[in-house]
């Protein structure tokens, strides 16, 4: 949102809660560029999703964004569910999804030959890709910075007022003053419409999910996008590569009245680990590297909750849930063209600065690759010195090691910063808001 405004020409600041972005969540995803194909149609997140999915492909050379465009495989494994893929096949094409087939089970298995043989059919999804998680969002937001938007962390929207012409916000940094407020608070999005319009149209309900995360050895088992057929809570468990070479299993679809409770459960992650090797028999023994939670803001509504108040300028942007990181630029696209609509007018950037910031993507060319980089610093991950320094500098240094682990990976890997903590500790002394040692986010 802030990179659409401020490349209109408008004046943007963001209120970020956390001391970082993605401090909430979006920080927990599927990393998947969704086409939409299975999206309700006719609803505004299929809307912003199509749109979305094209802008990114539109911009990503630009920003040094990757993309791997392994397919899906909307996979069937009892009668029930083979016969619920033609009514998928017939919902993608209703949502301009014309590329999709419907698959036997012996076309499934000689493109995955390492998926289970108790495959019935498929419906195939060329365009369904894989992107980073992370690194998109925070040069969105870098792009936005480098075209004159501000970014204040660690800023809690406490209360407001609208005085008739201007918005008056009370934050725990002091009052700001605007024209217009638009509430992307994520889980928080019903708490900020209380504070701020003293109503709210939907309920977050937080929504867990859990995931495991297996070592690069296990890419080797797959190529495509695996997901299951979905039911009316969750698209269910998926089974895919990342961009950083390992494979994913998750998420759960856990409702829960915490916001903030991101833990994992024994019993939940080995039900994960179960169902992946079920429809990956290959991941059997494959070390597991990582686990993590994800909570999304569900809401009572199966659609985005988009809201607009014209007399106090006031735009709410509430309930996006699993298909958000696919979706944000549409999203935000959409937003601004019903600002227009209600009479403001900004003149568009010229001259557009376009950010570019080290791939972290196993199909790119990585910094380690290229000379001058001060050694490596994270082993596992392939993180080198230049990389740390360069996230601990510029408009959006990192000041936690959860953000440092977002713009660079490191720790994320085989041990887990058990190696490199101690150099980590050295390099990043003065840069965080707490020091490494005391971080509580360092596991």
């Amino acid at each position: 949102m802030a990179r659409q405004f401020a490349l209109q020409g408008a004046r943007v600041l963001t209120l970020e809660k956390g001391s970082d972005i993605l401090a909430g969540a979006s920080k927990g995803n599927s990393a998947i560029l969704h086409t939409g194909f299975d999206a309700p149609p006719d609803s505004v997140e299929q809307a912003c999703i199509a749109e979305s999915h094209q802008e990114y492909r539109n911009i990503r050379e630009k920003l040094g964004l990757p993309l791997s465009q392994t397919g899906a495989l909307v996979t069937a494994w009892t009668t029930q569910q083979e016969q619920q893929l033609q009514g998928i096949l017939e919902k993608a094409h209703r949502n301009g999804v014309e590329d999709v087939e419907l698959i036997s089970a012996k076309a499934v298995l000689k493109q995955e030959p390492g998926l289970s043989s108790h495959v019935r059919a498929a419906i195939h999804v060329p365009r369904e890709s894989i992107i980073d998680p992370w690194t998109a969002p925070y040069v969105y937001m870098l792009q936005a910075l480098k075209n004159g938007a501000q970014l204040w962390r660690s800023t809690e929207v406490l209360s407001g007022v609208f005085e008739g012409d201007y918005w008056q916000l009370n934050t725990t940094k002091g009052v700001v003053r605007g024209d217009t407020v638009i509430n992307c608070a994520g889980l928080y999005g019903d708490v900020v419409d209380q504070r701020l319009l003293k109503h709210s149209d939907f309920e977050i309900r937080p929504r867990k999910g859990q995931f495991i995360v297996y070592d690069k050895a296990a890419s080797e088992l797959l190529n495509a996008i695996i997901l299951p057929v979905p039911n009316e809570i969750t698209k269910g468990v998926v089974v895919c590569k990342t961009i950083f070479g390992n494979v994913l299993v998750g998420p759960t679809a856990e409702e829960q009245p915490e916001r903030e409770d991101a833990s994992v459960d024994k019993s939940t992650l080995e039900m994960l680990r179960h169902k992946g090797e079920e429809i990956l028999p290959g991941l059997a023994g494959m070390p597991i590297t990582a686990t993590f939670a994800g909570i999304r803001p569900a809401t009572q509504f199966k659609d985005y909750c988009l809201s607009y108040d014209r007399q106090k300028h006031y735009i709410c942007v509430g309930g996006i849930r699993s298909t958000g990181l696919t979706a944000a630029l549409g999203i935000a696209k959409r937003i601004y063209r019903d600002y227009e609509n209600f009479g403001h007018r900004h003149t568009a950037l010229d001259d557009i600065v376009y950010p570019q910031v080290a791939p972290l993507a196993e199909t790119e060319k990585r910094d380690w690759q290229r000379a001058g980089n001060g050694g490596i610093v994270c082993h596992c991950e392939w993180v080198t010195e230049r990389e740390i320094k360069q996230a601990l500098g510029g408009e959006m240094p990192a000041r936690s090691l959860s953000g440092l682990k977002r713009r660079t990976r490191a720790t994320m890997g085989r041990c887990q910063g058990f190696y490199c903590s101690a150099r980590l500790s050295e390099l990043t002394a003065g840069h965080f808001d707490n020091p490494l040692a005391l971080d509580d986010e360092h596991e």
